[in-house]
């Protein structure tokens, strides 16, 4: 009689439940903190092209366009931002000026063996020269 009160109990039911699913819960957490962090080096990079190349089309430097994107990426670390300027010299009025800015994301939690870390998150601004 005492056996079949045990067999019929569901005391630890929502124990093994819990444990079942906190692995999938705790790697859906992680992977929004992941993506909202290169969500976040997508947006400032964005913003520092577009900085960068405005600055360009209204007669900036070489030189001043890279201090304006260092300064505009805020967040970033400065020395891993990768500057690309096309054309380097010579900008004419009615051409297009190309600011790249790419940033190496180092992600904190792998989840995937296949999934290269750092994620290189780039964005290109073009502008016509004023």
């Amino acid at each position: 009689m005492r056996f079949s009160r045990l067999i019929k109990s569901e005391q630890g039911q929502a124990i093994v439940e819990t444990a079942l699913i906190m692995p999938l819960l705790i790697m859906m957490i992680f992977g929004m903190v992941e993506l909202g962090r290169l969500g976040n080096a997508y947006l400032a990079v964005t913003h520092a092209a577009r900085h960068g190349a405005r600055h360009g089309v209204v007669g900036g430097s070489n030189p001043e366009i890279i201090e304006k994107v260092k300064n505009a990426s805020l967040p970033l670390d400065n020395e891993k931002i990768s500057i690309t300027i096309y054309p380097e010299t010579g900008r004419i009025t009615g051409t297009d000026l190309s600011v790249t800015v790419a940033y190496p994301v180092e992600l904190i939690i792998p989840f995937f063996p296949g999934l290269s870390s750092p994620v290189n998150v780039e964005s290109t601004v073009i502008m016509r020269v004023e």
